[in-house]
């Protein structure tokens, strides 16, 4: 069993874009195929860059703010209750176009290839 609280957790910068702030809820290996389980902070105006994955699957849920977040090229909007999952090899942007805070909880899950 592990219990963790975002009020006890630590700020770590985002590996994509260090000015966004995470806090790391569950990390690699606390759970089978679990990669994080995590919280981000988005400000007007931040991006996290176009990336993809090859060997895991990351699902987003937002849980304020507004924000769009592109796929292979699509673009999707980010509001309240939004939940997105994003496939391995899927090219993914995540933007805070939007006048406050984006807030996002999210994990990523190991493939087997």
């Amino acid at each position: 069993m592990k219990l963790t609280s975002l009020n006890d957790l630590a700020e770590e910068p985002v590996s994509h874009n260090p000015e966004i702030k995470k806090k790391v809820m569950l990390r690699f290996g606390d759970l089978p195929h679990l990669t994080n389980f995590s919280q981000s902070r988005f400000a007007p105006g931040h991006t996290a860059p176009a990336h993809a994955h090859q060997d895991m699957c990351e699902v987003f849920f937002v849980e304020s703010g507004s924000g769009v977040i592109h796929i292979d090229g699509k673009e999707y909007p980010l509001i309240p209750g939004s939940c997105v999952a994003v496939e391995p090899g899927e090219v993914h942007e995540v933007v805070n176009n939007g006048a406050t805070e984006l807030v996002l909880t999210y994990f990523g899950l190991r493939v087997e290839k």
